[in-house]
């Protein structure tokens, strides 16, 4: 038998469950007609008393119906079992959609749009941390006699491409010793040292490479720092339009707030761990603007090594099982991809 706790925690789930479907407050009648609770209306009522008593549910106005709380939603979600696993279909179309992606900046945008498109809210993600990356490869093509093109390749997919004017004309051989010299240095390094050793490598060069180690070196350092405007990519933002209801005095300072990277790096900073999922309800987050949403973030990277971040943004009323299938395994493949 069913004690008290759980009897009362049942008619919250209905409650949650009705009201992101129906966007109206729930009466105790309702619940009994849609929910199998197996009680009768005045004991609904009674428990929908103690949840409100307890903050767990509140009366928006005088009608008899009543909606969940932050407090609810979170209880809510500490109490998920059972996320509802995406269908063998979806994980396939997930799939052949990021796998067709062409390169790094083409996953960004792939992710961001599959994941606005399957939780109908908005989407976020973060490119590699440049932090955590480690060089995989830097090529040196020779384009005219007296420039390269530089191009660094890090192991999360990032590739960077440089232009070298040299000031003097150089040979084959000389492009070959210093494709070298830069590999054998920075290759297999985490970016953060590769930068200390790139400021190492003229005093290192032989005297007749000198001066073009120290121009490749000047250029690759530029490739080594963050670069803040290529951070995040976000879409699906004109879903919180959808449900302007939820946001009746706030939705132009949440759209604004989206706006500011600062702020978005933040909503994804509890992420971790590659896999670890992180929801964040109304009051919870930490800047003002967001306190009528939820966020739903995650980290993706390979198994050892987080590369970044992503998620969803939507009202508290969302459907949190959904959106925590979703976001979990978009961020599944996109580690895959990336680890590859």
């Amino acid at each position: 038998m069913v004690n008290a706790e759980e009897r009362r925690f049942e008619v919250l789930r209905a409650i949650v469950a009705d009201y992101v479907q129906h966007q109206e407050p729930v009466a105790s009648k309702a619940i009994v007609d849609r929910h199998n609770l197996g009680v009768s209306s005045a004991t609904v009522r009674n428990d929908m008393a103690s949840l409100e008593e307890d903050g767990y549910i509140t009366q928006p106005h005088t009608s008899a119906g009543r909606i969940p709380t932050d407090k609810g939603y979170r209880l809510f979600v500490d109490r998920l079992s059972d996320v509802k696993p995406l269908s063998q279909a979806e994980r396939k179309a997930i799939q052949s959609f990021l796998e067709g992606a062409l390169d790094l900046d083409d996953v960004m945008r792939r992710s961001v749009r599959l994941l606005a498109q399957l939780t109908r809210q908005v989407a976020v993600i973060q490119y590699p941390t440049l932090t955590t990356s480690t060089v995989r490869h830097v090529e040196l093509v020779q384009i005219t006699p007296a420039r390269l093109m530089l191009v660094l390749i890090t192991d999360s997919g990032r590739v960077d491409q440089r232009i070298v004017d040299l000031g003097d004309v150089i040979t084959d051989e000389v492009v070959a010793r210093l494709r070298a010299m830069v590999n054998g240095a920075l290759a297999g390094r985490k970016l953060t040292d590769a930068a200390v050793k790139v400021a190492e490598l003229p005093e290192q060069a032989p005297a007749d490479l000198r001066d073009a180690v120290v121009r490749v070196a000047t250029t690759l350092v530029e490739s080594l720092v963050e670069h803040p405007e290529e951070r995040l990519v976000l879409g699906g933002t004109a879903n919180l339009t959808r449900n302007a209801a939820d946001f009746p005095h706030s939705l132009r300072q949440v759209l604004e707030a989206l706006e500011e990277q600062v702020v978005v790096l933040k909503l994804l900073a509890a992420t971790a761990h590659p896999g670890s999922v992180t929801v964040r309800i109304g009051e919870e987050n930490e800047a003002e603007e967001m306190r009528t949403t939820s966020v739903v973030s995650i980290g993706y990277g390979t198994r050892a090594t987080l590369l970044g971040g992503m998620g969803v943004v939507g009202p508290t009323r969302m459907d949190y099982p959904t959106n925590i299938a979703a976001v979990r395994a978009v961020a599944n493949y996109v580690g895959e991809i990336l680890g590859q």
